[in-house]
């Protein structure tokens, strides 16, 4: 199992933040790895998903994270959660995003390589979130 875990503050509040992460539908435009989207299923706070790269089961706790589960393709069995935490005040807001990768055969041998991938993609990713909630 790789995990990787990636933080960041914004000078926004839990509510701006929130707005921002839980609108999955607008998930591509933070996360650049995400190409096209297709909800196939609701129920709740939970919403299957189909994603160009894989099929993913994503689950909203309102105001708190949004869990995504990678239940086909080639991260099968991953596991990304996006948490976030108020800290410092009604106006400073910490996102902490933490992947479970499981990584079996082939794949292991390009763990490092995934990882750092990964990695920066997330922090690329938290950047563009802090800097529109920052804005907004």
């Amino acid at each position: 199992m790789v995990s990787i875990v990636v933080t960041r503050e914004t000078p926004a509040s839990l509510d701006t933040v929130w707005g921002i992460i839980s609108d999955i539908d607008n998930e591509p435009g933070y996360w650049h790895s995400t190409k096209s989207i297709k909800n196939i299923h609701k129920d709740g706070n939970t919403v299957q998903r189909e994603i160009v790269i894989a099929f993913r089961e994503t689950k909203l706790d309102p105001k708190k994270s949004v869990k995504a589960n990678v239940t086909d393709g080639i991260l099968r069995g991953t596991e990304k959660d996006i948490i976030i935490v108020i800290s410092n005040g009604a106006n400073r807001t910490k996102i902490d995003v933490v992947w479970n990768i499981k990584l079996s055969g082939f794949k292991i041998m390009f763990a490092t390589i995934m990882k750092k991938h990964i990695k920066q993609g997330t922090e690329d990713t938290l950047t563009r979130i802090a800097n529109t909630a920052a804005l907004s």
